[in-house]
């Protein structure tokens, strides 16, 4: 066999072990991850599940439940609120999940804040470590203003929300006025129409020569205007 034949069955060879090489390693590989995902499972979905059978569904992946926590929800007892991971990850076997547990709906005691005022009602509330939720407002004459009429939860033991709505009287509507004209007026005349109409009035003097003298050149709010009877009318005269 001469040289050059040799160099040549030695490249061969060389190559042949370098395929073969190529091969076991990657054989090596797809077996290594072939055995790290066939020990993984999907996390399922455990809320809403009673801890019982969210157990026995981790045991059959085989995942292990751990309850982190407990507290109060709409759930009943023992039913899981939340889940750590969330349910559709990749788990490694014997990994633990991680459950918040329901301890069912607090009962609690609502006080009557009815007949009281709303200040009154928050500051009872907030006593008992609830809240004021929604506030609407009604008119109603009889009731004075500020005065919790009706509440949600009614008062009592069992309310599942710490959060009472309530509705609160405004008393009575105040009554309104169209503003009269009474500019060019004279002050006994403006203020006898003021009086009829039961608004109260505040007067100012101003030296104005060119108006006859007590008439009224100006007037606030003006002409036409919608005013409350408990407002005030501002009534300008000239001297």
């Amino acid at each position: 066999m001469t040289l050059r034949e040799r160099l040549e069955w030695v490249s061969r060879m060389s190559l042949l072990v370098f395929i073969l090489a190529s091969a076991a390693f990657l054989s090596a590989i797809t077996a290594m991850r072939v055995a790290i995902h066939g020990r993984e499972v999907t996390m399922p979905n455990l809320v809403g599940k009673n801890v019982t059978e969210a157990s026995h569904l981790l045991r059959s992946r085989g995942l292990v439940l751990r309850v982190a926590d407990r507290v109060y929800s709409d759930l009943p007892t023992n039913v899981v609120v939340r889940q750590t991971p969330t349910a559709g990850l990749l788990m490694k076997v014997s990994q633990q999940a991680h459950v918040v547990l329901s301890l069912g709906q607090r009962q609690l005691t609502i006080p009557r804040l009815e007949g009281t005022t709303l200040r009154v009602s928050r500051i009872e509330m907030l006593r008992e470590g609830l809240q004021i939720g929604e506030v609407s407002n009604i008119t109603l004459p009889k009731v004075p203003a500020d005065t919790v009429v009706i509440q949600n939860p009614k008062p009592g033991t069992g309310a599942a929300t710490p959060r009472v709505d309530v509705l609160v009287s405004q008393g009575d509507r105040d009554k309104a006025y169209v503003m009269p004209h009474l500019v060019g007026l004279n002050e006994t005349d403006a203020q006898h129409r003021l009086d009829v109409a039961g608004l109260r009035r505040k007067v100012n003097y101003v030296t104005a020569p060119q108006w006859p003298h007590g008439a009224v050149v100006d007037q606030t709010p003006l002409a036409g205007s919608r005013i409350a009877a408990s407002a005030p009318v501002e009534l300008t005269i000239a001297l």
